[in-house]
């Protein structure tokens, strides 16, 4: 993806941060889970979690709406 600049005329490359993409995996992780409450996409979204949550690319917000979230048993668990 190419970017202008103000500071230039000439376009730049613009890559989202690692955190973000971590971000953007999960978000459509926890999309999939709430949407299917497959065994699938519950494991799928702990193990985007764990894997953030040691890269430190989730707040302890983050954090405590994720766990939450899945401590409601859904019906196909």
């Amino acid at each position: 993806m190419k970017t202008e600049h103000p500071s230039s005329s000439d376009p730049k490359a613009s890559t989202p941060s690692p955190n973000l993409l971590t971000i953007a995996l999960i978000g459509a992780a926890l999309i999939s889970y709430q949407v299917h409450k497959t065994p699938q996409a519950r494991g799928r979204l702990e193990g985007l979690a764990t894997q953030a949550t040691t890269q430190g690319d989730l707040s302890a917000n983050d954090m405590r709406v994720l766990a939450s979230i899945l401590a409601i048993p859904s019906p196909s668990n």
